[in-house]
């Protein structure tokens, strides 16, 4: 993937699944308050207690993509 898709897939918010990095659990969640503001992102995670500002982001595959999006067009 070159510097072009990435800033293509950024310029349309497309992000992938974020999951632990400890347990791999999809169930990772960002604090509130001022994290990503003011402060860095922290996440935390209820199955292992993870805490902290790393996340890891899975991206589906161009032909996953592609069959979510015609599933969505079915079901419309």
């Amino acid at each position: 993937m070159g510097l072009l898709d990435v800033l293509r897939r950024l310029r349309r918010g497309r992000s992938g699944l974020r999951v632990c990095p400890r347990c791999g659990s999809p169930r990772i969640r960002r604090v509130g308050g001022f994290c990503g503001w003011l402060l860095p992102t922290t996440y935390v995670c209820p199955d292992c207690g993870y805490k902290g500002p790393l996340v890891l982001e899975l991206e589906p595959e161009e032909g996953e993509e592609a069959k979510r999006a015609g599933a969505g067009e079915e079901g419309a």
